[in-house]
């Protein structure tokens, strides 16, 4: 496989929008939230991370690892829980911003536009932040100094999968593929930009591909029920695209339930589950999000505009990587 270890004790940075969080693997540390927060017991500095939920396992582990790596940075990391609530989430905010209880603040927003208020308040306080997606989505024209930003690259990904998708159907297949697309929800962040790259680059790459069915993704046992009904009217798809992890591996069960050989499979996730499928063969590339790299950039960048209030924020980009089996 191409490398991709994820080092023992760390973390990966969830996704950036609630639709597309990874399982992730665990990182050293406990993360025990009392009234909604939790301290580090070192650090002179304090800085506030607001994930989507801690009742999401991806966003408890992604606290525990922000909370470890702070710790080695020398900040005292105070950890809050909004429950999935834009409201609540933006109430715990401002309650630390505006008592100068928080040196910095990193919000993986539930919904962006419930924070513009939030965000001037800080740049008000001089209280920097760090933001999933980009400046337009809370207000701003564009990056100013005490507000950074982190997002997807929806389009790098769409063309990736895509790709890889035609490279599997042209090997094994002859370029002649009756492929099985399956869809992400509507309204789901990066949809049109990654679906759109998808198919492009699948008609470049292996233009004698068919997409002859569409589903819309869910958890994996719904949608490899989905796929298996898909198959009976379908029974000739040999290629799949999977969206993400849940679509991919429910994709795997399907055609394993149903007597056929692996097709070929590519999506865009990356857990540790579908990071083995790839090594066994039964998912031919992922297009996986280095979130653990991220985690890193973003509080690194959160840290640099405390220490210089006058440095103007960044536009970061989660950093992607082509995951196949070797030859």
């Amino acid at each position: 496989m191409t490398s991709l270890s994820l080092s023992t004790g760390k973390v990966l940075l969830a996704g950036l929008a609630a639709s597309s969080l990874l399982t992730l693997a665990a990182c050293g540390g406990d993360t025990q939230p009392a009234a909604g927060a939790t301290d580090s017991d070192s650090g002179s500095r304090t800085i506030v991370f607001s994930p989507l939920g801690l009742q999401i396992p991806a966003m408890k582990q992604l606290s525990e690892g922000v909370t470890a790596y702070g710790t080695e940075k020398g900040y005292k990391v105070t950890v809050q829980d909004p429950k999935l609530d834009p409201q609540k989430q933006v109430t715990d905010l401002q309650s630390v911003i505006e008592s100068g209880a928080a040196d910095g603040a990193w919000a993986i927003a539930v919904a962006p536009a419930s924070m513009k208020a939030l965000v001037q308040t800080a740049l008000d306080k001089g209280v920097p932040m760090v933001l999933n997606g980009v400046p337009q989505d809370y207000g701003l024209d564009g990056l100013v100094p005490g507000v950074s930003f982190s997002t997807i690259d929806y389009k790098a990904q769409g063309q990736a999968a895509g790709e890889e998708l035609g490279n599997c159907i042209n090997e094994r297949h002859d370029g002649k593929s009756k492929v099985l697309f399956v869809e992400s929800a509507p309204g789901t962040a990066g949809k049109e930009d990654l679906e759109s790259e998808v198919r492009k680059s699948l008609a470049a790459t292996a233009p004698d591909s068919e997409i002859v069915a569409t589903i819309t993704v869910s958890d994996r046992t719904k949608a490899q029920t989905d796929i298996s009904n898909v198959l009976q009217g379908n029974p000739d798809i040999t290629a799949v695209f999977g969206q993400n992890d849940e679509g991919a591996l429910g994709a795997v069960g399907a055609f394993k339930a149903a007597g056929k050989d692996t097709p070929c499979i590519t999506e865009a996730g990356g857990n540790e589950e579908t990071l083995a499928a790839v090594k066994s063969g039964d998912i031919y590339a992922v297009v996986a999000l280095q979130f653990e790299a991220d985690m890193a950039q973003s509080f690194d960048a959160l840290t640099t505009m405390i220490d210089d209030p006058e440095a103007t924020g960044v536009q970061l980009t989660v950093p992607q990587e082509v995951v196949k089996a070797e030859g």
